[in-house]
């Protein structure tokens, strides 16, 4: 037998639906509308590389240098959808923080529609990209103040941002665009359950309307039945047009939601291309050793 269930994967490839208009309407208040031209990269990073100095043990002696980044080159394109994958250690959540402007590069540069990103500037100039850019972290119980309420959580980067508008009826609209009840919105954080936690760490990233949503493992701690409902969600979100970059562990994930992938270890891009490409025909002997560690569930 050939075709799907052939692959090494639990689950199959589903079809990502064409983006559609009008989902969410415009956001008021841009500093600069950002406008990509067809050809050129919604996101693009070149040369990226970051080191970290290790402790001073002794007076003279120049200190250890880890390299976490080495001369990564990235294009993301606009509605599309990147995964990147990679063993623990390899630089994903680095790569993550420098695309956000949340740390500076050692070397190299990042643009997000031909802007370049300065993580040395003041939050004032980067206010465009806080505006473009949504995350959502892996642990839904960490990601969330418990002191503050969810309307307030969910409403934080409008306040942030001053964003015009009724804050109320958008915390609302997003709650139920991720399928939580308005009413839940005078709760708190320790009232809901970890897959509730990270639907709403999910309304906080893109209340605002960001042009691209990034995920650090978003899904790697809820369980299977969540998962595939928070993983719904992001279908949907880029069928409106959303830009995606998701960080994870779980190949199916990343074969069913992902244009693209991107494989990292030891702090470099070892192989990018189409995901079918990738994952069925790897070319990069850490690819095929990756892969190849996946296990297979006998009948699957």
């Amino acid at each position: 037998m050939t075709g799907d269930a052939d692959m090494p994967f639990a689950r199959r490839q589903m079809p990502v639906p064409a983006p559609r208009e009008g989902v969410w309407g415009q956001v008021s208040g841009r500093d600069e509308p950002l406008m990509s031209g067809k050809d050129e990269p919604l996101i693009r990073a070149r040369g990226l590389r970051r080191e970290y100095l290790g402790p001073r043990r002794e007076p003279f002696i120049p200190r250890s240098r880890s390299v976490a980044l080495d001369d990564v080159d990235l294009d993301v394109a606009a509605g599309s959808a990147l995964g990147v994958i990679g063993e623990s250690g390899s630089g994903k959540s680095t790569l993550i923080r420098l695309l956000l402007g949340l740390d500076r590069p050692t070397a190299g540069s990042v643009q997000i529609d031909g802007r370049a990103v300065d993580a040395t500037a003041s939050a004032r100039a980067l206010h465009w990209l806080r505006r473009e850019t949504g995350l959502v972290f892996q642990d839904p119980y960490a990601s969330l103040d418990p002191r503050q309420s969810v309307r307030r959580i969910v409403s934080e980067p409008l306040r942030a941002l001053r964003i015009d508008g009724d804050h109320r009826a958008r915390v609302d609209e997003v709650l139920a665009r991720v399928g939580l009840e308005p009413a839940m919105a005078d709760r708190y954080p320790h009232e809901f359950s970890g897959g509730q936690r990270q639907r709403i760490a999910l309304a906080r990233a893109i209340a605002h309307r960001p042009r691209i949503l990034i995920g650090d493992e978003p899904l790697s701690a809820l369980d299977v039945t969540v998962r595939a409902q928070i993983l719904d969600l992001l279908r949907e979100l880029r069928a409106d047009g959303m830009t995606l970059v998701l960080v994870s562990h779980d190949i199916g994930v990343v074969q069913n939601l992902c244009d693209d992938v991107a494989v990292m270890t030891e702090g470099r891009i070892v192989e990018h291309g189409p995901t079918a490409r990738v994952l069925h025909h790897p070319q990069d002997d850490y690819t095929k050793r990756l892969l190849a560690a996946i296990p297979v569930i006998p009948g699957s």
